[in-house]
Order: C-alpha cells, then sequence, then structure tokens
C-alpha cells in the first residue's frame, strides 16, 4: 500500500478471508497480534492470526501481507504452518484490547474513563511497517456495578489515551463478541480455547445462555469444566438446562459428586430428570449416547404438522432427518413405539397424509445397553444419521444421532487435538517458510 493508505478499522478484518497471489483462499482472519511500545508510541502491528481450513492457527507477518482491500486479505504465499504462540510481549487486538476501559487524556480536560470499541491500523508511508494509530472509545464506564452508559463516542490518536498495558479485572466482552457474532458455535470455541483463562471467563460471562451451552459442547472437556466452574452456580444450572440433555451429562459426569448434585438442584425439575436418566446408564453405551428431545408425534399427526417440527431451527440435521411415531405420552419415555418417518417420505407424501400410515418399522431399534461397537454397526450397516432407542416395555427413550457416536468413538482428546493439529498432520499445501 502506497503513502496515505486508508485507514483500517480491525473489528472489519475479523473473520476475512486471506487469498495467495494466485487467487486460493488460504484461511481466515482470527486476530491481530501487536507489540506495545514504550511512552506513547502507537504499537506496531507484527502480524495476523490465520486459522487456516485444517482449523490450525498460524501467524502471518505484516511482511507478508500485500494487500488488504475489499473484504479481503492478499499474501506473498509463502506461509509458515507452525501452530501460533503467543509471546509475552505480544497482545491479541480484538482478544486482548477490545472492550478495555482506559483512560482519555485529552488537553485541558480532566481524565477520563472510557470503553475501546475498536481500533485502527495504517500502514506506514513508503514502508511494509504497520501500527496502530487510532482508537474508536465511548465516554462512560461500563461493567462490574456500573449500568452501560450510552456516552458520547469518538476516535482519538493512541497517544491520547492511556492504560493498555495495566493488566485489567472484570474487562467485558461486547465489542469482541461483534466481531465473531457470525461463527459457527465450534467456530467460536475454537476462539474461546486459545484465549487466556481470564479473557475466556470474561467473554462466557458475556454470552448468553442458549450461545454459551452451544459453545460449551463443542469445547475440550478441561475447557467446559473451567467455565462452569467460573459462573455462578444458578447461571451454571441455567446454561445446563440449555445444552443438550446428554451433553449435559457428560459434563455433569466430569463433576466432583457434591456439585453435581448442587446444579441439579439448581435445574428445572423435567430438565434434571432427563439429565438424571441418561446418567444412569454407561456413557458409551445407547442410553448414555442418546438425546432424550428428539421429534415425537402421535399416529394420528399429519405429514404437515411434521414438517412443521422438522422446521424447527434449534434442531440439529441430524434430529431433523425424521420423526418418531408413538402413542402418547408424547414426551420420553413415551408410550408405545410404532416406527419412524424419514424426512424424504415426508417430502414424498401430500400434507393431509397420518404419518401413521407411512411408518417404517423394519428396522429393528436400539436396545438402551446396546454397546458403542454394536451402535455405531447399526449406523453403518443402515446409512442412518439416527436410530430410535426403545426399552423392553416398548417406549421411545430417546434417540442417537452419528455425531454423538463419532464424538464417543474418536479419542478422548479430540477436540484438543483439533484445536493444535500436529504439524505433519496438516496436509493443507500450504508452502512452509524456512
Amino acid at each position: 500500500m502506497a503513502a496515505g493508505a486508508p485507514r483500517i478499522f480491525v473489528s472489519h478484518l475479523s473473520g476475512i478471508a486471506v487469498f495467495d497471489p494466485n487467487g486460493d483462499q488460504v484461511g481466515r482472519v482470527r486476530d491481530l497480534v501487536a507489540m506495545l511500545r514504550v511512552g506513547r508510541r502507537p504499537p506496531r502491528l507484527l502480524g495476523l492470526v490465520v486459522e487456516l481450513s485444517t482449523r490450525r492457527r498460524i501467524f502471518l507477518p505484516m511482511t507478508r501481507v500485500t494487500g488488504i482491500e475489499s473484504g479481503q486479505v492478499i499474501t506473498t504465499g509463502v506461509l509458515n504452518v507452525r501452530r501460533f504462540e503467543q509471546r509475552p510481549t505480544e497482545r491479541l487486538v480484538l482478544g486482548e484490547l477490545l472492550d478495555r476501559r482506559v483512560t482519555l487524556v485529552e488537553s485541558g480536560e480532566p481524565p477520563e474513563t472510557v470503553t475501546v470499541l475498536d481500533i485502527a491500523i495504517q500502514q506506514l508511508p513508503a514502508r511494509r511497517d504497520w501500527e496502530i494509530d487510532r482508537v474508536f472509545v465511548r465516554k462512560g464506564r461500563t461493567g462490574g456495578a456500573f449500568r452501560r452508559a450510552k456516552g458520547e463516542t469518538l476516535t482519538v490518536e493512541w497517544s491520547a489515551v492511556t492504560g493498555f498495558s495495566l493488566e485489567e479485572h472484570g474487562q467485558g466482552a461486547e465489542n469482541l463478541l461483534a466481531t465473531f457474532e457470525q461463527l459457527r458455535p465450534a467456530d467460536l470455541a475454537n476462539v474461546l480455547h486459545h484465549l487466556s483463562a481470564k479473557r475466556r471467563a470474561e467473554v462466557a460471562a458475556a454470552l448468553d445462555d442458549d450461545r454459551l451451552a452451544d459453545v460449551l459442547e463443542e469445547l475440550p472437556e478441561d475447557d467446559q469444566i473451567e467455565i462452569l466452574g467460573k459462573l455462578k452456580e444458578e447461571r451454571a444450572a441455567d446454561v445446563l438446562e440449555a445444552m443438550d440433555p446428554d451433553d449435559a451429562a457428560d459434563l455433569l459426569g466430569e463433576l466432583p459428586e457434591e456439585d453435581k448434585e448442587r446444579l441439579l438442584a439448581l435445574m428445572r425439575p423435567d430438565d434434571a430428570a432427563d439429565v438424571r436418566r441418561l446418567m444412569a446408564y454407561e456413557e458409551r453405551t445407547a442410553g448414555g449416547l442418546m438425546t432424550t428431545e428428539p421429534i415425537v408425534l402421535r399416529p394420528d399427526a399429519t405429514v404437515a404438522d411434521a414438517l412443521a417440527r422438522v422446521r424447527n431451527a434449534d434442531l440439529s440435521p441430524a434430529l431433523a432427518a425424521q420423526v418418531y411415531v408413538c402413542r402418547p405420552p408424547d414426551e420420553t419415555p413415551t408410550g408405545k413405539y410404532l416406527g419412524t418417518v424419514h424426512f424424504q417420505r415426508l417430502l414424498r407424501d401430500p400434507p393431509y397424509t397420518l404419518v401413521g400410515s407411512i411408518i417404517d418399522d423394519d428396522l429393528r431399534p436400539l436396545d438402551p445397553e446396546a454397546v458403542l461397537p454394536v451402535v455405531a454397526g447399526f449406523f453403518a450397516t443402515y446409512d442412518m444419521v439416527a436410530a430410535p432407542v426403545v426399552d423392553e416395555s416398548g417406549s421411545l427413550l430417546g434417540a442417537v444421532t452419528v455425531d454423538d457416536v463419532l464424538d464417543h468413538m474418536l479419542p478422548e482428546d479430540w477436540r484438543e487435538r483439533e484445536f493444535h493439529l500436529d504439524e505433519e498432520a496438516v496436509g493443507s499445501g500450504i508452502e512452509e517458510a524456512p
């Protein structure tokens, strides 16, 4: 970029694609790395944290960035694929600087506490170096015992604020989360995993219960326990209620008995009962793998009724792939299980057709005590994405989905490995710089 290059606000860089000179996408920007300098000199921008298609995070030096324009980053095409590790002198711009409370020192005005909403970077004239040169702030303190103040917003030079080098307790996360709003839960889990424990707790506290529940389900076990342990018990119970019952049961199963019972007592009775029922089964059995919330319909429901239930955006694709037809009651454990109607069959029949007339009852359902290899063999043999679990009395207890089977067949630390892939396993085709 030449002299007079436009100023770029970092919130606009989050998640944008990174391309090599041939136009092939190599990854997406997840953060920026800066180094604070003494005095009031603007920090130097060292590079970008780029997430490859393999979910490995690497460091892309700004010296290898040839352009940032039109919502994309262009590189030299030579990348070092070693996993990014933050050094003590480095700061993550999105992860650590946004939402900070700093002091605004304006000429002739008393110092005032402001909140950092965004940060602007600019390339230095006739050089490949970049630096942070502006800070977008809002006056009025937020967080802790203070209510959010809709104060004046303004953009100031870096030298007009102080306090970025100080450790801050109770740092907010609203603006950081805004930059990752469109991320899938698994990708946001990846972001949280790479934050410091302090920032991870702050971001978790800022997420709503449903979003945090979705993210927790995608995190490694140690991160789950750490985050849950830092929530107030009442909120921890609310988050557990928002999780899929099988995931909540797995997480509670890792806690000390005393903590587990205390959280279960704080949950809604119906939700706690579902979780307790799942915890009664061995973890690697159909009963331990299943969710207790499949789509259950009575035989006199219509295809239109079934399709309306399948459209629920909160359902996973696997659970939305079929409905289970049972006698009353409709909640698990149900009355007598009659059979399954697959989504494709629902699309082929008129809306007024009764689901009881088109059920598939050829396949024998899973027994709750069926062990993991038997469950996996069932899915592989019949090309299923979900399967009913039925007890000896013929009641539907729940459904096992293929993602639950994979989750338990992979090594116990597979989520950890996914976030920290071994270099020899990258296989991304990107040339490694010397």
